[in-house]
C-alpha cells in the first residue's frame, strides 16, 4: 500500500570472511520473520550523468528509473517499509509514486544531507521503531535480483551486517598521489561492493553516534560500520545490479529492461 505520512568501492576480504561466505553458501534456506526497512537514497547530485534532470527521474522503458528500482525491491517479501531520502527541494518523487501500490509501506520522502552518511541518518530517524534490519540502497541501482536481496538480508540476519560484492577480475593497484604503485592486492581478496548494504538497526544508530564527527569521510554504509568496530560480511553480488552513472549505463539499462519484459519478468 502506498501512503504518504560514483566511484566503485573495493574491499579486502580476510580469510575468515571467505570461509564464512563458503559456509553460508551451504545454507539454502531464507531466514523468515525479519522486518526490513529500506532507505532509498535519491539525494545524490548525479554530476557524472549530466543533464538537467537527475538520473533517477530520467525515463527509461516507459517510466522513471527510480520506479524500476521500487518494482525490483518489491520482490523481497521481508521488505515492509521503504523510506525515500531526497535532495532538498525535490518534489518529483512524490508526484511519480502518487497512486501507485506496492507490497511495502512507502513513506513520505525526507530530505538528505551533503554527505551520504548524513542522508542515511535522516532516513534512519524516520523509520518505524519495529524495524529489525535496515537496508541502504542506491536508487540508481534499479535491478537488484530477488536472489541478491534474499542473500544479503539472510547474511545480515546471521552476522549483523552484510553487503553484496562481486569478484574483481582486473588487477588492482594502490598508488600514491604521484601515481607511483605502492601495492598490488591479491585479486581473490578483493570485492567490488554494491547496495543494498544491510545491518541491524541498532548497529547503524551506534555507528552514526561513534562517527558523528567523521560522517563526511564515509562513502558507503559499510565503511561507517567498519570504522565503528562492527564486522561486515560479504554476500553474493550480481553484475546486473549495476549503478547507473552515465548515459551509456542508461542505454545498457534500457536493453536489460526490454529483455526482462520479453521474458515476462526479471531473473530470480
Amino acid at each position: 500500500m502506498t501512503r504518504f505520512a560514483a566511484v566503485t568501492a573495493f574491499i579486502l576480504i580476510p580469510d575468515g570472511y571467505r570461509r564464512a561466505a563458503i559456509d553460508r553458501s551451504r545454507e539454502n534456506r531464507t531466514i523468515p520473520n525479519m522486518k526490513v526497512g529500506v532507505l532509498l537514497l535519491t539525494a545524490g547530485s548525479g554530476s557524472r550523468f549530466g543533464g538537467e534532470l537527475p538520473k533517477q527521474y530520467v525515463e527509461v522503458a516507459g517510466q522513471a528509473l527510480v520506479l524500476h528500482t521500487l518494482v525490483h525491491l518489491a520482490a523481497e517479501p521481508r521488505i515492509c517499509v521503504v523510506q525515500p531520502v531526497v535532495a532538498a527541494g525535490d518534489h518529483r518523487f512524490a508526484g511519480l509514486v502518487a497512486g501507485r501500490d506496492y507490497p511495502f509501506q512507502l513513506l513520505a520522502p525526507v530530505t538528505g544531507g551533503a554527505a551520504r552518511s548524513v542522508s542515511m541518518q535522516h532516513g534512519l530517524e524516520a523509520l518505524p521503531a519495529d524495524i529489525d534490519l535496515v537496508a541502504v540502497h542506491d536508487a540508481a541501482r534499479p535491478l537488484p535480483s530477488p536472489r541478491l536481496l534474499a542473500d544479503v538480508i539472510d547474511t545480515a540476519a546471521r552476522f549483523g551486517a552484510a553487503i553484496p560484492g562481486v569478484a574483481v577480475h582486473d588487477t588492482i593497484k594502490r598508488v600514491d598521489a604521484d601515481g607511483r604503485v605502492l601495492e598490488t592486492p591479491a585479486r581473490e581478496q578483493l570485492r567490488a561492493v554494491q547496495t543494498p548494504q544491510v545491518a541491524r538497526r541498532e548497529w547503524f544508530v551506534e555507528a552514526l553516534g561513534r562517527e558523528k564527527e567523521r560522517l563526511h569521510l564515509h562513502t558507503d554504509d559499510a565503511s561507517l560500520l567498519e570504522a565503528a568496530g562492527f564486522a561486515v560480511y560479504v554476500s553474493d553480488g550480481d553484475a546486473m545490479n549495476r549503478k547507473i552513472t552515465t548515459p551509456a549505463d542508461m542505454a545498457w539499462l534500457a536493453t536489460q529492461l526490454q529483455s526482462e519484459s520479453s521474458r515476462g519478468g526479471f531473473e530470480k
